[in-house]
């Protein structure tokens, strides 16, 4: 399953991002790897798009079972600045 046309746009407005996908593939992220990348590498606009588009419940529910697996690919201080920002306001 695609994802929806304005999520392609965000994906296509981020896309320095996803620099090392190829740009045919780009709009075909999962929403869980849109997620982990623009919570890692974000500034203050993408995130409110994210959870704009997404909502804030979901982008924190998948971003709680993505620090609760073995192997977490967050920055740690993105992973704390998060889990203190959600557990806040979600």
């Amino acid at each position: 399953m695609g994802n929806n046309s304005e999520i392609r746009k965000f994906i296509n407005e981020n896309s320095d991002l996803f620099w090392y996908i190829n740009e045919d593939e780009k709009e075909n992220v999962s929403i869980e790897f849109l997620i982990e990348t623009i919570l890692n590498y974000w500034d203050l606009k993408s995130v409110k798009k994210l959870f704009t588009l997404l909502g804030i419940k979901k982008v924190a529910k998948v971003f709680q079972e993505q620090i609760n697996k073995p192997r977490v690919n967050y920055l740690p201080q993105v992973k704390n600045y998060f889990s203190l920002y959600f557990a806040r306001h979600v």
